[in-house]
C-alpha cells in the first residue's frame, strides 16, 4: 500500500503542470479574483477528474475502444473550447475589468472548472490510458486502485493550492490593463487547444495511438 501511494505522488506532481486550458484558466483564476476563487474553481476540476475516473473504471477497455472510433466527440469538445476561447479573448479587450467576487460567483466557479475539464474528452481519455497501464500493476484490485488515484488527485489537489497562493500574490500588482492582456493571452491558449482537438477529431483513426496518450496530455489537459 505504502507502495502504491509513493508511485502515485509523482504522477499526481506531474499532473497538475501540465499545460492546458485548466492550468492557465486556474492560474488566471487565482491572479485576478483571489485564493477562494481559484480553490472552487479546482473544486469543479476535481469533481470532473473523479466522475471521469469512475466512468473509466467501470468502462475500462471497451469506452476506450469506442471513443476512438468517435473522433467526432474530439470535434464537438474542441468546438465548446474554441468557442469559449474566443469569448474570453474579445470579453478581455473591454475596457471593464470586474476583479471583484459577486454573490454566487464561487458556485458559479465550481461550475465552471468541472465543465471546462468535463467537455474535453481527451481528458477522459487520459484517465481510461492511466488506469489500464496502472492497472495490472496493482492487480486490478479495488482497494489498491483507489488508495492510488486517491492519492494522485490529492497530490494534484494540493499542489494547485500552491500555485493558486503564488498566482494570488500578483493580484496585487495587477492592473486593470494587465488584466485585459491576462484574459486575452488565456483565450489565445484555449482557443488554440479547442482547434488542437478539433484537428485531432479530423485525423485518420489510426493516428489515434491511444497507448501514446499519456505521453501527449500536454496537448490535452
Amino acid at each position: 500500500m505504502i507502495e502504491d501511494i509513493q508511485a502515485a505522488i509523482p504522477l499526481g506532481f506531474l499532473l497538475s503542470f501540465m499545460i492546458g486550458p485548466v492550468f492557465f484558466v486556474l492560474l488566471e483564476t487565482s491572479a485576478t479574483k483571489g485564493f477562494r476563487a481559484g480553490l472552487c474553481f479546482n473544486i469543479g476540476v476535481i469533481v470532473a477528474d473523479i466522475l471521469f475516473l469512475m466512468i473509466a473504471y467501470f468502462s475500462s477497455f471497451q469506452l476506450l475502444e469506442n471513443l476512438s472510433n468517435l473522433p467526432g466527440l474530439y470535434v464537438f469538445g474542441g468546438t465548446i473550447l474554441l468557442i469559449y476561447g474566443l469569448i474570453v479573448y474579445f470579453k478581455g479587450s473591454g475596457r471593464n475589468v470586474e476583479m471583484k467576487i459577486k454573490k454566487g460567483t464561487l458556485v458559479n466557479l465550481i461550475v465552471k472548472g468541472f465543465l471546462l475539464n468535463f467537455i474535453n474528452i481527451g481528458v477522459l481519455i487520459f484517465w481510461l490510458g492511466v488506469l489500464i497501464v496502472v492497472g495490472p500493476t496493482l492487480d486490478n484490485e479495488p482497494n489498491r486502485i483507489l488508495v492510488f488515484f486517491g492519492t494522485m488527485l490529492g497530490t494534484y489537489f494540493i499542489v494547485d493550492l500552491f500555485k493558486i497562493l503564488l498566482a494570488k500574490q500578483l493580484r496585487r500588482k495587477l492592473t486593470k490593463k494587465k488584466v485585459r492582456f491576462v484574459k486575452k493571452v488565456l483565450g489565445i491558449v484555449l482557443a488554440v487547444c479547442g482547434l488542437v482537438l478539433i484537428i485531432k477529431g479530423f485525423l485518420p483513426k489510426d493516428k489515434f495511438d491511444i497507448e501514446k496518450g499519456i505521453e501527449q496530455i500536454e496537448n490535452i489537459r
